[in-house]
Formats: C-alpha cells, sequence, structure tokens
C-alpha cells in the first residue's frame, strides 16, 4: 500500500498548487489509511507536508504578484497564535478514549477524523453550488474587522485536525476582500505554510519526527505543485472547481462512514 501512498503524496502538491488548499485532504488519509500511522502523528505530518509545499507556492505566486502581505498578516497572525495553543496544549490532553460503554467506544481517532471529514463536506458545497466565482473578487469589498476572528476560528480548525485550513482562508477572503481570486490563492498559500509550519512547531515539541521519512514525502508533494502549472492552464477554472468539489465531497464521506464502521 506504501507505494500508492508516495504516488498519492504528488497530488497534495497539486491540490495546494491549484487551489490554495486541500492539501490535508489527501495527505491525512494517505499517511492514516496508506502508511498505516496513528491519527495524531499523521496530522502532525501533514503540517509538515502542507506548510513546506504551500511555501514554495506562495514564493512562486508572489514572483508574479499574486500575494497581498496585508490581507495574510491581519488574518494569519490571530490564526498563529491559535493553531500554537492547539497543537501544543489542546490535542495532546485529548483523552485516547472519549467515551466508553459496553460494546462501543468513541476516541480521539474519531473525533479528528470525524470532525476532518465534516470540515471536507461543507467545504465541498460551496464548490459544487458554485456561490463564490473562481477569478473574481468579492462584491462587498474589504471588511478588517471579520479578520481577527475569523483568523482564530481558522487557526483552531487547523490545529485541532492537522489541515492548513485552505478552504476556509479562501472561503473568507472571497467573502471580506476584494481580492481577484489568484491573488487569493497566493495569500493563502502564505496564510497556510505560516499556520502549518507554526503548528507542526507545537508537534515537535512533543514527539519524535521520523525526518528521513517526512522530508521524503514532503519533497513528493513539493514536486507535484510544480506540476500543478502545468495543469490548471489546460482546464477553465470553473471545471476544475466543480470537480474537485464532488471529490472533497467524496472524501469526506468515505472518511465519515470508514469511521463509522471502524472498530
Amino acid at each position: 500500500m506504501e507505494i500508492f501512498g508516495y504516488i498519492a503524496l504528488l497530488f497534495v502538491g497539486l491540490l495546494l498548487g491549484t487551489f490554495g488548499g486541500g492539501g490535508a485532504i489527501l495527505s491525512v488519509p494517505i499517511l492514516v489509511y496508506l502508511f498505516s500511522l496513528d491519527t495524531v502523528t499523521s496530522t502532525a505530518y501533514s503540517l509538515f507536508i502542507v506548510g513546506n509545499t504551500s511555501l514554495v507556492g506562495c514564493v512562486l505566486k508572489y514572483r508574479t504578484q499574486m500575494v497581498d502581505i496585508r490581507t495574510a498578516a491581519l488574518f494569519g497572525i490571530p490564526s498563529l497564535a491559535a493553531i500554537f495553543v492547539t497543537r501544543k496544549w489542546i490535542v495532546p490532553n485529548i483523552p485516547e478514549v472519549l467515551l466508553y460503554t459496553e460494546g462501543f467506544s468513541y476516541t480521539k481517532r474519531g473525533l479528528i477524523l470525524g470532525l476532518f471529514a465534516l470540515f471536507m463536506i461543507l467545504s465541498a458545497k460551496p464548490m459544487i453550488a458554485q456561490n463564490w466565482s473562481l477569478g473574481q473578487g468579492s462584491r462587498q469589498g474589504d471588511n478588517g474587522v471579520f479578520m481577527v476572528p475569523a483568523g482564530i476560528v481558522t487557526g483552531f480548525l487547523t490545529g485541532l485536525v492537522g489541515a492548513g485550513g485552505g478552504f476556509i482562508v479562501i472561503l473568507v477572503l472571497l467573502h471580506f476582500t476584494a481580492l481577484p481570486f489568484k491573488t487569493i490563492v497566493g495569500t493563502t498559500l502564505l496564510i497556510v505554510s505560516a499556520n502549518s509550519l507554526i503548528g507542526f512547531t507545537g508537534d515537535m515539541l512533543n514527539r519524535a519526527i521520523d525526518w528521513p521519512f517526512l522530508l521524503l514525502i514532503t519533497g513528493l508533494a513539493m514536486t507535484g505543485i510544480f506540476l500543478a502549472g502545468h495543469f490548471t492552464r489546460k482546464l477553465a477554472n470553473e471545471q476544475l472547481q466543480v470537480a474537485f468539489g464532488w471529490f472533497v465531497l467524496f472524501m469526506g464521506v468515505t472518511i465519515m462512514l470508514r469511521e463509522i464502521t471502524f472498530v
């Protein structure tokens, strides 16, 4: 199964390069189901993979002036604080078994992957319905007052499920800023990179890291982000949006059903 995991990691970079998010949607299930890592280790490694791969993508976008530093700081700084606190103190203190009765137990694994699946399903809906339009800025203009609380909530979710929070960031920026979509993607990559790497720092203080393995799989994901530019030029943004929305929905439902039936 591991050979499929190595191949699948290329798609982590492809998703990040195309949409500015979605890396953890693949990386966490890959690490849990194909590499048989425990859930908390998988979310920690996912943060490192997504963080470094997003950083590469952000540099590529910045060279073409598609990163808004002001927006990234306004949203990202509160998010950074929230994710570090969550990974450093909240996640390690969640009991392994949350609820136990005769014939039934609800574990930390079920909580994290269940929330992760719910996060995916909710993220898929606006993409499938095309409730926001790719390539266009928000009609509501800039509204920075909501950036700080949105950043805190995103940081908490990012830390809890080991996701970079890219889809939440994209939706917030589309709704509360007038940035064009390509700039939103670049700005999101910067925020996701910072969130993920700060979150991983909290994990690094709590656990041993298999660095050779982690650097190998991160390198594969980084290769994917360079490939993303070639694929996205051949397809319309609207086609990518809807197709990826259905993919995210399928993955979310699959993980949810698997965890419900997991013994």
